[in-house]
């Protein structure tokens, strides 16, 4: 099989994640979820009890934290010094302190740094997250910007995290996020070469079949 990268970004609850997997198990690749790197790393800071306004504290704390990430997009595992947190880095805690992590300029420059030896390392892989398509992987083949309407981002992430969250605790995981992370990282507009999927009226199958169209003509001209 050939060599292929996917870079897919997008808005907070477009569905990056689970049709990224999705496309990965299609056309056989690894998988890399690029924001659970960034919740591993937000939680091994609140569980060293870092100060996340000390900036230089933080990044301390990221460049010292072992993260192991898994690539299998059957089995999703999330490992910070050596602990499973899989589950843990879902939990609201982490979710509402991501972005005052995320938006540090050096720890986005470290993260990035991860991110660009893992794709390295694989022949095929589908990588999603913010940045991938500009930043992490601007030279990909296959670059996709998957987005939504607000309410469906709000109303799949819901979904996605079992009804247990408030409209409240939506607004502020989903809209406020995004408007806090795109001080640091475009991820509304489209840049050069990258292909605009819309999934607000689209099923998951429709969505997975307009991901890989643009993946398959990728794949064609390599």
């Amino acid at each position: 099989m050939k060599n292929l990268v996917v870079a897919i970004d997008g808005p907070s609850g477009s569905g990056k994640s689970s049709i990224s997997k999705e496309v990965a198990r299609r056309i056989g690749a690894a998988y890399l979820d690029t924001g659970a790197m960034y919740r591993a790393l937000t939680f091994a800071c609140l569980d060293a009890r870092t100060d996340l306004s000390d900036t230089a504290a933080v990044t301390a704390a990221v460049r010292e934290a072992n993260v192991q990430i898994g690539v299998d997009p059957d089995l999703e595992q999330v490992l910070v010094n050596g602990a499973d947190v899989t589950a843990e880095i879902r939990k609201p805690y982490v979710s509402e302190a991501v972005s005052t992590v995320a938006v540090i300029l050096d720890v986005r420059a470290e993260l990035v740094r991860r991110q660009q030896e893992i794709i390295a390392g694989h022949a095929r892989i589908v990588a999603e997250g913010r940045d991938i398509t500009t930043v992490v992987a601007p030279e990909a083949p296959a670059r996709i910007l998957l987005t939504a309407r607000e309410e469906v981002r709000m109303a799949r992430r819901g979904l996605q995290l079992g009804g247990t969250q408030t409209s409240e605790d939506l607004q502020r995981q989903v809209v406020a996020r995004d408007a806090k992370d795109s001080t640091v990282t475009s991820f509304t507009t489209a840049a050069d070469g990258v292909v605009t999927v819309d999934s607000s009226d689209l099923d998951f199958e429709q969505t997975v079949q307009a991901v890989l169209s643009v993946v398959e003509a990728a794949d064609a001209r390599a």
